[in-house]
């Protein structure tokens, strides 16, 4: 017969596995967690890094552009703002023309060679962009359909005038935005005149040499 401590052995020990197995799923849930916590820490702390990165290469891009712009910004006849070079369209062109007008031609001619050399260093493209304000083009103008094509054709014409001062046809393309992205508004004359512009942005190559858009 078993006495009553034999009796007390059997009923405790099954207790004491239990109890060992829980802790040892506890410890494994713990274990997995604290896994995941470090996993998303140092997931956390890469993709940090990599926005640091990115800020500081925007940086010394827009000091490079800077210092390659330095003689025409200032001369207050461009401006630059986020890395996009701005050209007033009444500097460049007459009214609802796409001929350049002399002064707009010699201030493309003094941006070529620095554009030429910081795009060269860096292997960049340069997108040339055309936009115009809301106003219908005049009636008595038929060289162009709509603004689409007025912005299409400055675009073109500032475009080919740097190909003419120096800068590389495979490093330059054009695209137009119409009376699209305005930066002022076009309720008075002055809002209009403002939107009526041309803009140069330096944007990437990708591997397969084609522009990267910026994100």
């Amino acid at each position: 017969m078993m006495d009553d401590a034999d009796i007390g052995i059997e009923q405790t020990t099954p207790v004491w596995a239990v109890f060992g197995d829980l802790m040892s799923s506890l410890l494994g849930a713990f274990v997995l967690m604290l896994v995941c916590v470090m996993g998303l820490q140092l997931e956390l702390a890469t993709s940090l890094e990599s926005e640091v990165k990115k800020r500081q290469l925007e940086e010394q891009r827009r000091q490079a552009l800077e210092t390659a712009l330095a003689g025409p910004l200032a001369s207050g006849r461009v401006t630059l703002n986020n890395g996009r070079i701005g050209i007033s369209g009444s500097v460049l062109f007459a009214l609802s023309s796409d001929q350049l007008q002399p002064e707009g031609r010699q201030l493309l001619k003094s941006l070529a060679a620095p554009l030429a050399a910081y795009l060269g260093a860096r292997d960049e493209l340069l997108m040339v962009s055309g936009f115009t304000d809301d106003r219908a083009v005049r009636d008595s103008n038929r060289h162009f359909a709509d603004n689409w094509e007025l912005s299409a054709q400055r675009a073109l014409t500032v475009t080919r005038a740097l190909i003419d001062e120096g800068i590389p046809s495979s490093s330059i393309f054009s695209a137009a935005f119409g009376p699209e992205q305005p930066v002022a508004s076009n309720a008075d004359a002055a809002g209009r005149s403002r939107n009526r512009r041309v803009e140069m942005a330096p944007v990437p190559r990708t591997s397969n040499g084609s522009a990267q858009p910026r994100q």
